[in-house]
């Protein structure tokens, strides 16, 4: 992605920035009209001052002085009244194309495969999504426009400088090469400066975010003096980051400083010695207007430099986001069946599949679970009962096999289609920020309130979720901290009914919860499991024994299938995980 960071500017990526600019394209015209009128009133002010000094005053004409002062300030309302325009507008144009790009952005990771999210930072994500996106923003508010502003000044003030008097002209212009090579040097450098700080944003962001998360790990097993200094050798690297562009800022702006006044001290010093000698033609009035005309062609570059650095900066942000969106990460969407009315056959034919090319997890699984029916995959961890929920879930693309519902391919569905007919319910319940009733409903329009409290009560949780202060409009704040872990599975149950599915997937979704709400998840278990084809992953030994058909997976294959009553028989593998680890509960 950096492979092109010592380049001072690429033209490939500006262009493809600069086309998220079409729809506002009055607005982009707008401002880059007032930037010219910018440089023409920026340059009328040292002509007039000219014309007042050898004019007017040397001249005694009061008439001609009382005009050349209204000119002036005539000149002075439409350089603020462009620069009102200018500014407000240019900002206004980068707000709206960050917005858009933002939108676009995030429509594109909800469509990533999951692999993506757990070989990928959230922080470094979170980082693209928000403050990578306002470096973006500041190419057009402070960036490119600026520059252009400040570019045309120039040009308009070196043509003056010229029709003036072109000798004190090329004094100036003698001196300008100078600061035009120092300023391309620094430029360079930022550039490369400016990538390495994103860098460093990025680690710290992901470093800061992940410890906060896993804050009760970190306390439980005393890691704070560990993380601290973790977080020191981060931070430090994020200090020298910047302190390398307040480095080269350091540099850079004296000399062009010195530059400057040099340039002005040889005008003054070549004017006047011509004025006073009588050699020249120079008066007074050339040379004040030089000095200022000076300032407008010096100034701007120290401002381009400062400028092409927030130019730069964004471009390294939009280089980054860019390189999301290009991401080929996503399920193909290709399937032509929506709002298919399935009934809730599932068939897996020799299904293969790995996380990783070269190390397959699944080695030709193949099964059938009838509409209707409940089925139950047992194993030891990382057998595999996980993934093939995921894989029904198209969350990732099997490497051969098939998998069915009612016969047909679950590619030839629509992705939003099959995963509206499949409710999954998880160990590690996930919640936002939000009331229980939104948490349930997900924002759906068409699960009212009414909804949820008649469907809490037929599933048996409307006691447990009326007993907390507001009910249903109890906010259990971020990852539903307020709430222990058996209510959040309540609630997830909850979630997965309302959503009326023709498929539910318990995934160990009752594998860490204290025994009063095990038993309200068992009752409400065998509420939501009528009439729908059930796929359940669980340790516990109801559940289990429940089930239509029992499927024993072992290393990534099926090693045995049946009734609880027919594996026990068999007294293979069922039977002594059975007697490892669900005997001495039925005993108790």
């Amino acid at each position: 992605m950096d492979k092109d960071s010592g380049k001072a500017f690429d033209i490939g990526l500006f262009k493809r920035l600069m086309a998220h600019t079409r729809p506002y394209r009055i607005t982009f015209y707008g401002v880059a009209l007032a930037a010219i009128f910018l440089s023409v009133f920026a340059v009328l002010t040292p002509i007039l001052l000219r014309e007042v000094i050898d004019g007017a005053i040397k001249q005694g004409d009061a008439e001609r002085l009382f005009w050349l002062i209204l000119a002036m300030l005539g000149v002075l309302i439409g350089q603020v009244v462009s620069q009102l325009l200018f500014n407000y507008y240019a900002n206004w144009l980068g707000e709206s194309v960050i917005k858009d790009i933002r939108v676009h952005l995030f429509e594109h990771m909800l469509g990533f495969k999951m692999k993506y999210f757990n070989t990928s930072s959230l922080g470094v994500l979170v980082t693209r999504a928000v403050a990578d996106m306002q470096r973006i923003g500041e190419i057009f508010s402070q960036g490119f426009f600026v520059i252009v502003a400040d570019l045309l000044k120039m040009s308009v003030a070196a043509g003056v400088m010229l029709f003036i008097n072109w000798r004190l002209a090329l004094i100036v212009f003698t001196i300008l090469p100078v600061i035009l090579y120092a300023t391309r040097l620094f430029q360079k450098a930022m550039k490369v400066a400016f990538t390495e700080v994103r860098t460093q944003v990025s680690a710290l962001n992901s470093f800061v975010q992940e410890r906060i998360t896993g804050m009760k790990i970190v306390q439980l097993f005393t890691r704070e003096k560990i993380e601290s200094e973790k977080f020191r050798v981060i931070n430090e690297k994020h200090q020298n980051a910047w302190l390398k562009t307040v480095w080269y800022n350091s540099i850079f702006f004296p000399v062009a400083e010195i530059v400057s006044s040099i340039a002005v001290g040889l005008v003054v010093w070549y004017g006047g010695l011509q004025n006073v000698t009588g050699l020249g033609e120079e008066g007074f009035g050339t040379i004040f207007a030089f000095i200022l005309l000076i300032d407008m062609l010096f100034r701007p570059l120290r401002q381009i430099a400062d400028k092409f650095n927030t130019l730069q900066m964004g471009m390294v942000a939009a280089n980054r986001v860019f390189a999301i969106l290009d991401t080929e990460s996503n399920i193909k969407d290709t399937g032509t069946i929506e709002n298919a009315n399935i009934k809730g056959d599932i068939t897996f034919s020799n299904v293969r599949f790995g996380y990783l090319e070269d190390e397959e997890v699944l080695h030709g699984i193949s099964f059938e679970a009838k509409a209707g029916e409940t089925i139950a995959i047992v194993g030891a961890t990382g057998a595999g009962k996980s993934t093939i929920i995921n894989l029904l879930n198209r969350f990732y693309e099997i490497n051969s096999g098939t998998i069915a519902i009612d016969g047909v391919d679950i590619k030839s569905y629509k992705l939003a289609s099959l995963r509206k007919q499949i409710a999954v319910v998880l160990q590690d319940v996930f919640l936002f920020a939000d009331t229980i009733a939104n948490n349930i409903s997900l924002k759906d329009a068409s699960i009212t309130i009414d909804l949820i409290e008649e469907a809490a009560k037929q599933i048996g949780v409307d006691e447990f979720i009326s007993s907390l202060p507001g009910g249903y409009n109890y906010n259990v704040k971020e990852r539903g901290t307020m709430l222990s872990s058996g209510q959040r599975q309540l609630i997830a149950f909850l979630r997965a009914y309302v959503s009326n599915p023709r498929i539910l997937v318990l995934d160990e979704a009752t594998s860490s919860v204290d025994a009063y709400s095990e038993q309200l998840i068992q009752r409400a278990t065998e509420k939501i499991t009528e009439g729908r084809t059930s796929i359940i992953i669980a340790h516990r030994l109801a559940t289990i024994k429940k089930a239509d058909k029992i499927i024993v997976m072992d290393a990534g294959k099926i090693v045995e299938s049946g009734t609880h009553k027919e594996l026990l028989k068999k007294g293979g593998y069922y039977r002594n995980l059975y007697e490892a680890q669900f005997l001495s509960e039925e005993v108790a």
